[in-house]
């Protein structure tokens, strides 16, 4: 394999940011297309990788991206959808054929869903099926992986089924739990993605990917708890409960919002069990990993912490994405600044653990009965919500999500600025510096708003008030963990 070109898209995704490595070590060079590529900045492979910069729906930069490529990994979707997502994936999928072919790509590699034939599917299922169906219709040579429930630490599916049998020993469920699925294991995912490069040009259509075993959701809730060690769940069905309260049921108990559980319960409303294998014949019969194995390592990593990418890895769809502006003129002299500074008695090094551990399990330092509102408010709106957590406990890099934030710059020991995925009128920042100041440390906070409209400036004047007890006592707490630190010579 030595020598050979792959260009990954999605490589700021929960499958493409784990695919990225996996093919280095098999040998490709690897090329990614990003949107904004300093998202990639911080990634451990990102010095092994050429980024350019490109867009699928717009079509910018695809013939570049494509030049000299042997396969092409196609792994963008609106998996949060929005009004016209549909149209969206599709015209993302028809400029990629239509670029891969100008550019004489050698293959195209999809992973799609997978969804029975014949059946009335939910939109987003419906759209995956199309997008596959656009490049397989292309002059390229595609493959196109259809996998149901995949299993691996990080993955929104496996968030929902883990925090649905930790946090409910007795549930009422509506029917979609006893649709058989077959879940795959997101390490047999990649190995599959990997190996279709090696698939002979006549090689052109769809394949079903699935694990050794075909479960229905509860049994998958059962098993997960024998693998975890809790006791048997006490499942009790409902005849009726639409995919929508369903998604709203999830969302109340799992950090996944139903903007995203919602596709995921609408995809499990039929059976997804493979109809053929034959994926195994023509790469070589590999044995894969059983859904009790699966299940052993997702809960072994996120314990560890050692999740490489989540589902929140890539963006929010519809979230804010300006970067922040350096001059308020750029606002038009609209950008509104609360601005708290304090002297810490710690090193620089101890403030800095406190800054970069903020959110997630540790909280956000300040009345949190306020944030927690503040989530469950965004949520009703169709917003993110307060518990998408971190990636990992103690570090963070750009692009990782922070409960209702999405990290925009760290420069490690110095500045950490997140950027605001709730519901607002007008994006939002909050920014932390870490300086030193001779004889005592500086922490340095600032929230940022640029309004948009009218209602951005009413928005601003009523959360004025709340300022000096959420941002004040923040930068107030975090200093006093610091100190707490320092005396004791241990993480806050």
């Amino acid at each position: 394999m030595s020598g050979r070109r792959a260009l990954v898209t999605g490589a700021t995704g929960y499958i493409g940011g784990r695919l990225v490595p996996q093919l280095l070590d098999a040998g490709f060079e690897v090329r990614c297309l990003a949107r904004d590529p300093g998202k990639l900045r911080d990634h451990p492979w990102r010095g092994d990788v050429e980024a350019v910069r490109g867009d699928v729906v717009s079509g910018e930069g695809l013939a570049g991206a494509l030049e000299g490529v042997d396969v092409a990994y196609y792994l963008v979707h609106s998996m949060s959808g929005g009004r016209d997502f549909s149209d969206t994936d599709a015209r993302g999928a028809r400029n990629f054929a239509d670029a891969a072919a100008g550019a004489g790509a050698g293959r195209v590699v999809y992973l799609g869903g997978l969804a029975p034939e014949g059946e009335d599917l939910s939109p987003h299922m419906a759209s995956r099926a199309e997008v596959g169906r656009i490049l397989l219709e292309g002059p390229v040579p595609a493959a196109v992986l259809r996998a149901a429930v995949i299993i691996g630490s990080g993955s929104a599916s496996f968030e929902m089924l883990r925090y649905l049998t930790e946090r409910l020993p007795v549930m009422t469920t509506p029917r979609w739990v006893r649709s058989r699925v077959q879940p795959i294991a997101v390490r047999d995912v990649l190995r599959l993605l990997v190996e279709a490069a090696d698939l002979p040009p006549e090689q052109d259509r769809a394949f079903d990917v699935g694990g050794p075993d075909v479960l229905t959701y509860a049994e998958m809730i059962q098993r997960f708890a024998r693998v975890a060690g809790l006791r048997p769940r006490l499942i009790l069905p409902v005849p009726v409960l639409s995919p929508g309260l369903s998604s709203l049921w999830v969302g109340l108990v799992t950090p996944v919002p139903p903007a995203i559980s919602r596709p995921l319960v609408e995809s499990l409303r039929h059976d997804a069990v493979c109809g053929e294998d034959d994926l195994s014949g023509l790469l070589g019969d590999h044995a894969r990993l059983g859904f009790d194995r699966a299940v052993e390592l997702a809960v072994r990593r996120t314990s560890q912490a050692r999740v490489d990418t989540r589902w929140t890895s890539a963006s929010w769809a519809g979230a804010p994405s300006d970067p922040l502006p350096s001059d308020p003129d750029w606002a038009g002299g609209s950008l509104y600044t609360d601005e708290r500074v304090c002297g810490v008695d710690a090193p620089p090094g101890a403030v800095w653990r406190v800054v970069e551990g903020i959110g997630g399990a540790r909280g956000w330092y300040s009345w949190p009965l306020a944030w927690a509102a503040r989530g469950w408010i965004d949520l009703a709106v169709g917003g993110v919500g307060p518990r998408r957590g971190r990636r990992d406990p103690g570090r963070l890099r750009v692009g990782d999500s922070l409960d209702f934030w999405r990290v925009e710059e760290v420069v490690p020991g110095e500045l950490l600025r997140l950027r605001a995925e709730m519901r607002l009128p007008g994006p939002a920042w909050l920014e932390f510096r870490v300086e030193d100041g001779g004889d005592r440390t500086v922490l340095r906070q600032r929230a940022l708003f640029r309004p948009r409209g009218l209602t951005g400036h009413l928005y601003w004047a009523a959360v004025t008030p709340f300022h000096g007890v959420v941002f004040g006592s923040m930068s107030r707490n975090m200093a006093r963990a610091a100190e707490r630190e320092a005396r004791a010579g241990q993480p806050a």
